[in-house]
């Protein structure tokens, strides 16, 4: 087998809070931390594909993680450089060899419901049909609990500042491999996409979770990621369940404490954990 070719990174985060004067209701001055927001506009071999605002935490796997789920690049080895540049608020992505012709799919853009106006390109609704699922993945509501009082747990900038989105990745064990935080919901996904691909991690037995509500954007990069298990605190749009059910991905909507609520998938999931008694 060959060896896998990393792209040559810069390591360029940002300070993920910043410290400002706010004033309460009996007019004293609080220090208070507030979540960082940066435009980055990314440009693969010299050309502008779009400008994404970030938290800037990870700024090299977002760009790396977008073009992936954009379906702009095809293979992790096909990146040679990715330098990030906060001067110039430019992230220039560089391949080993000239990149097919993007003209028609970054024409057909489609503004999603993510926050911070995600964008997908081309035709990715289309290319649901050809994403398969594997079927033999279990995870156990035991270990579903497991995860969500880790992420409660996580230490994260939310706590401290707000104003962002979390997701991570998990394996069907409960255990956090990466948590991600941006502005927008989108762009840690894509962070996640790009570590995945970095470090060569199969997503075909792993639970993605997110604060965030689960929309098409969000499903349809889940499955691009060959992940079965979709989790989030929050509920669903009709779009969003209506392709979980078609690609067949285990989505579970409202999960918190020992509660969820499964929307599609349920044959995936068992039932071990002991089940709260009911109250007359």
């Amino acid at each position: 087998m060959a060896a896998r070719r990393k792209p040559q990174l810069t390591d360029a985060a940002r300070p993920t809070t910043f410290e400002v004067e706010a004033y309460n209701e009996r007019g004293e001055m609080v220090p208070t931390a507030i979540a960082g927001e940066h435009p980055l506009t990314l440009y693969l071999d010299k050309r502008e594909v779009v400008t994404l605002m970030t938290l800037g935490h990870a700024p090299e796997a977002l760009a790396i993680g977008y073009l992936r789920n954009q379906r702009l690049v095809d293979s992790i080895d096909d990146i040679a450089a990715v330098q990030v540049d906060w001067e110039s608020e430019a992230v220039a992505v560089t391949t080993r060899k000239k990149t097919r012709d993007h003209s028609e799919r970054l024409k057909k853009r489609t503004v999603t419901s993510g926050c911070g106006q995600g964008t997908m390109f081309g035709d990715l609704m289309e290319e649901i049909d050809s994403i398969e699922l594997r079927k033999d993945v279990r995870l156990a509501d035991a270990d579903l609990f497991v995860l969500l009082e880790k992420v409660r747990k996580h230490e994260t900038i939310y706590k401290q500042a707000g104003a962002v989105h979390g997701c991570a990745l998990a394996t069907s064990a409960g255990e956090i491999l990466m948590f991600v935080e941006d502005v927008g919901r989108h762009n840690a996904v894509d962070a996640i996409a790009g570590r995945m691909w970095l470090d060569g991690i199969d997503g075909s037995d792993k639970v993605f979770y997110t604060t965030g509500r689960l929309t098409s954007e969000m499903v349809i990069k889940c499955a691009q990621m060959r992940i079965p298990f979709l989790v989030s605190r929050s509920g669903l749009t009709h779009m969003g369940h209506a392709i979980a059910k078609k690609v067949g991905i285990t989505m579970l909507g409202r999960a918190s404490g020992r509660h969820y609520l499964a929307f599609t998938g349920k044959e995936r999931l068992l039932r071990t954990a002991p089940q709260p008694t009911a109250f007359a």
